[in-house]
């Protein structure tokens, strides 16, 4: 009988080590994600040549502009 417990035990262990320790879980803080949303790429002004976040860049003909006034929209 107490054979039989300790096999089933170790075909538990088994069992967990194999299909559920094994694989790795990825945590991310709050930090982590906030540093990646709030990372931006930087375009430069087809006119004025300088840089504004993508974000904010006005975007004509495929070309990036700082504002309306360079990207010469009313």
């Amino acid at each position: 009988m107490l054979f039989k417990i300790i096999i089933l035990i170790a075909l538990i262990a088994g069992v967990y080590y194999f299909f559920i320790k094994s694989k790795p879980i990825e945590y991310k803080t709050k930090k982590e994600k906030s540093k990646k949303d709030s990372e931006d790429i930087m375009v430069e002004c087809e006119k004025c040549k300088t840089y504004v976040s993508s974000k904010e860049a006005i975007i004509k003909n495929g070309k990036y502009y700082c504002s309306k006034e360079c990207a010469g929209v009313n």
